[in-house]
């Protein structure tokens, strides 16, 4: 089975809300959620994403609390996708090289490339679940 992480500043927001979407749409894969930072490290999903899984009734798991990304996440996982660029970049510096492609933003997987906006700032979470 394939292993995929996805991956933002503080994975309290977009990361969890990716992971938890993707997971209640395929049981095709092994799927978690990291941080580029340190700066969440125990901390509990967000609230707003709390109030997206509630209101489109997407299971989560109310335990989950944030996590670092590391060096042996790269080993582990067959694909590391990003939320925006500035997260790739964060990426690349804690793994280094990616010989084998594994880091990806997510909506480059869409016919419309762009940067998903983290609403800790925009607080728009409605706009980052869209």
């Amino acid at each position: 089975m394939k292993k995929l992480v996805f991956v933002c500043l503080g994975n309290i927001c977009r990361s969890p809300m990716a992971e938890f979407v993707m997971k209640s749409m395929t049981d095709n894969y092994e799927i978690q959620s990291r941080a580029t930072s340190s700066w969440e490290h125990g901390n509990p999903i967000h609230k707003g994403t709390q109030g997206i899984f509630q209101q489109y009734q997407i299971p989560y798991d109310k335990d989950k609390t944030s996590l670092q990304i590391g060096r042996e996440d790269f080993e582990s996982f067959d694909y590391i996708i990003g939320m925006e660029y500035r997260n790739i970049r964060n990426i690349e510096r804690i793994i280094g090289s990616d010989p084998q492609y594994k880091v990806h933003r997510l909506l480059d997987f869409t016919d419309s490339p762009r940067d998903i906006a983290d609403p800790w700032y925009t607080g728009n979470f409605d706009r980052t679940y869209d």
